[in-house]
């Protein structure tokens, strides 16, 4: 049995890399681990040795304090990997295979995972429907920024790259696969893009830049893409961008020199619950002002996609009412222009096949546009830094010393 190490979030603003378990066909107890999942039969699971494993921004929320993360958790829910072993009752994935893992752990049984909502499995987590890897709250499942790690329920959960040769070419592409393209991608399908559209993208980070490469894909004709980071906003001009500085005061009035009109047909809030005023507020925390802004720039009748994270447990808020997820939205507004709303996890396996595709055949280069960026699996604390200090960057873990091999 091979060692086995990953990344541990060791308080606010401090993860390490550390040995760890190797993975084995039971959910043991440990850090976040729900007590009615310890001692979990796992036949169904396969033993993945990591390929590329990478920093989200959902993560640094964690590490920033930001949530009721325990110390000791294993991070980590965007994982590429290969097959090394499997539990008696996998039946279709084989040892050897090239995987994506979707970051949504779904048991394939149940009623949301029948109806494709995979975002809100209610078999894998007993706190609440929707789980997944190395995340608060999310019944505690072994984080996968590690070398190896235990996906459940494999033959439901595991998207096989038909051509192991021609997927590794293409690897740092394909790593976008378990999170950020699909969740970019469900932004904006659920915002309503299509060919023609005017779209808003609040948030240059890298799921923000997927959207906006995924609003390319859908047909729009512009996509304006709105941040407080230069060095973030020139990476999404890099690609055919629109860009808005936010700090130089309402979006409306960029938005209105961009367009000839200061309303777009689609919105989407790629920033979550750690968003920053805009104008001379930039540098104070103000969580409702994406949702506020959306539903202002968007014209009547749009819609907004929502994956930007909100949680129900913020201990570093800004208010009281904002530490438990209550915030000041003008819900009114949105009403009044009878906007429609998507939010929660983005069921990835929606989209992974076709996306997978698109790539493959190359009709997008969501890497470039997200600045994939691989380093060593003992630089993450540099990474997890780096990131946080707004690194125009997507980090890409490489545990095992594979994607120097590809390179």
């Amino acid at each position: 049995m091979p060692g086995n190490k990953g990344v541990k979030y060791e308080g606010p603003g401090k993860v390490e890399v550390h040995d760890i378990d190797y993975p084995e066909f039971t959910l043991k107890d440990g850090p976040g681990v729900h007590p009615a999942n310890v001692g979990r039969k796992l036949p169904h699971a396969a033993i993945i040795k990591s390929v590329a494993t990478n920093i989200c921004g959902s993560d640094q929320h964690m590490v920033r304090g930001r949530t009721t993360a325990p110390p000791g958790l294993v991070l980590g829910h965007e994982i590429t990997g290969e097959v090394v072993e499997t539990g008696p009752d996998v039946e279709f994935i084989k040892n050897g295979d090239l995987v994506s893992v979707p970051f949504n752990i779904a048991c394939g049984r149940c009623r949301n995972c029948k109806e494709g909502k995979t975002g809100i499995c209610e078999n894998v987590n007993p706190d609440r429907p929707g789980s997944a890897y190395g995340y608060v709250d999310m019944g505690g499942w072994v984080g996968g920024q590690a070398q190896y790690v235990l996906v459940p329920y494999a033959d439901w959960n595991l998207l096989k790259f038909p051509d192991k040769d021609r997927a590794m070419e293409k690897i740092l592409d394909l790593a976008m696969l378990s999170d950020i393209f699909p969740t970019g991608f469900h932004g904006c399908v659920t915002a309503g893009v299509k060919p023609g559209s005017t779209v808003y993208i609040a948030g240059a980070g890298p799921v923000g830049l997927a959207a906006a490469a995924s609003a390319f894909l859908l047909g729009a004709a512009v996509v304006i893409v709105a941040d407080l980071n230069e060095q973030r906003l020139g990476q999404a001009r890099s690609f055919g961008c629109e860009t808005v500085d936010v700090s130089k005061g309402d979006p409306k009035d960029q938005i209105e020199q961009i367009l000839g009109e200061p309303e777009v047909d689609c919105g989407v809030d790629a920033v979550g619950f750690e968003a920053r005023g805009h104008g001379r507020e930039a540098e104070k925390e103000r969580p409702a002002t994406v949702l506020n802004t959306l539903m202002d720039v968007t014209r009547a009748g749009g819609a907004l996609g929502i994956p930007g994270l909100y949680v129900t447990g913020d201990p570093g808020a800004a208010d009281e009412a904002a530490k438990q997820g209550s915030l000041s939205i003008r819900f009114g507004l949105g009403w009044a222009k009878s906007h429609s709303f998507a939010t929660g996890q983005c069921p990835v396996m929606r989209y992974n096949r076709q996306l997978m595709q698109a790539i493959l055949h190359d009709r997008v280069q969501i890497a470039k546009a997200v600045n994939a960026t691989p380093i060593p699996l003992d630089d993450a604390p540099r990474g997890y830094h780096e990131f946080d200090e707004g690194a125009a960057r997507k980090y890409v873990l490489d545990p095992n010393g594979m994607l120097s091999t590809a390179a």
